[in-house]
C-alpha cells in the first residue's frame, strides 16, 4: 500500500468512525475506488486493526470519564456498599459489548466475504437511513445518562451487532436504538463513544492475532501503523465536534449524506463502473 493511500484512509476512518454514516462502507468503497480487492484477508484486516487509532482517541477524550466509571466499578466489586451509579453503568457497558463479540465470532467469515459486497454497502446506507429517520423524529428524548440500565445498553448492544453488515454504521446503529429507548441525542452519542471502545479493540486484536502474516506480506505493517496513526488524530477532533455539533442538531444531515452515497453507489455499481467486490 502506499503512504498516501494509508493516509487516505486513516482520514477517512477518523473522521466517519463516530458519524452514523458507517466508517467501514466508506473504506470500503475508497479501498475498491483505488484498486484494492476488498475481500482479501489483509484488506479486511487492515480496515479492522486501523480502527485503535479511533478507539484511542475516543479513549483520550472521555479519560475522566472512563476513569471515574472504572474506578466505580472496581469500588464496587469489591465493596458492596460502594455500588452506586457508575458502578452500574460500568456493568451496562460491559453487559451491551458483549452480543457484538459473540455475533461477531459466530459470522466472521461471512463479515469478512460475502457481507463486502458494495450493493450489501449501498443497501444499508439507505435502508438504515429509514430506522435513523424514524428514531429521530419520534424519539421522546426524555431520559440521560444516569438512567441507563443494563437493560438498555443490552438493547442497544444486540442493535449494534447489525453494524456487522457495512453500510448501516455502529454508531448509526447504537444512536438509532437509544434514541427509541427515549434517550437524548447528546447522552445515545456518549453512549455509543463508550460501547465503541471494547467493540473495536476485541475487533482489531482478533484481527491482529488471526492475520498478522496477511498483514506483514500484504498490505504491509508500515503503512497499516501509519493509517492508525492518521486515525487517532482526526478521530480526536471528530468526537469533539460531534457532540457539540449533537448539541444544538438533529441526525438529518447524517440521514441525507448516507442516501445520496447510497444512491450514487448504486448508480456506479449498475453501470458497472466499479465491480461489487
Amino acid at each position: 500500500m502506499e503512504w498516501w493511500h494509508a493516509i487516505l484512509f486513516g482520514v477517512i476512518e477518523g473522521v466517519t468512525e463516530f458519524l452514523p454514516v458507517s466508517s467501514t462502507g466508506h473504506l470500503t468503497i475508497a479501498e475498491k475506488l483505488l484498486g484494492y480487492r476488498i475481500d482479501d484477508p489483509d484488506i479486511t484486516a487492515f480496515t479492522a486493526i486501523i480502527q485503535v487509532g479511533a478507539v484511542l482517541a475516543t479513549v483520550l477524550y472521555l479519560r475522566r470519564d472512563i476513569w471515574r466509571v472504572g474506578v466505580a466499578w472496581f469500588r464496587g466489586l469489591a465493596d458492596e456498599k460502594q455500588r452506586k451509579r457508575d458502578y452500574k453503568f460500568g456493568w451496562a457497558v460491559l453487559i451491551g459489548s458483549i452480543p457484538i463479540g459473540i455475533i461477531g465470532l459466530l459470522f466472521k467469515d461471512e463479515i469478512e466475504g460475502v457481507l463486502r459486497s458494495l450493493w450489501f454497502v449501498a443497501g444499508a446506507l439507505i435502508l438504515w437511513s429509514v430506522v435513523m429517520w424514524f428514531a429521530d423524529r419520534h424519539a421522546k428524548q426524555d431520559r440521560g445518562e444516569r438512567d441507563t440500565t443494563w437493560h438498555d445498553t443490552l438493547i442497544i448492544g444486540i442493535t449494534q451487532c447489525l453494524a456487522l453488515i457495512p453500510g448501516i454504521s455502529r454508531s448509526g446503529a447504537t444512536m438509532s436504538a437509544g434514541l427509541l429507548r427515549g434517550f437524548d441525542r447528546v447522552t445515545v452519542t456518549r453512549l455509543s463513544f463508550f460501547l465503541s471502545i471494547p467493540a473495536l479493540l476485541a475487533a482489531a486484536i482478533l484481527q491482529t492475532a488471526t492475520e498478522f502474516d496477511q498483514i506483514n506480506n500484504g498490505v504491509g505493517w508500515g503503512p497499516t501503523l501509519l493509517a492508525t496513526t492518521v486515525s487517532f488524530g482526526v478521530a480526536y477532533v471528530a468526537v469533539a465536534w460531534l457532540l457539540k455539533f449533537i448539541a444544538r442538531h438533529d441526525y438529518s444531515i447524517f440521514i441525507w449524506y448516507r442516501v445520496a452515497i447510497g444512491l450514487v453507489l448504486i448508480v456506479l455499481l449498475s453501470t458497472n463502473i466499479i465491480e461489487p467486490v
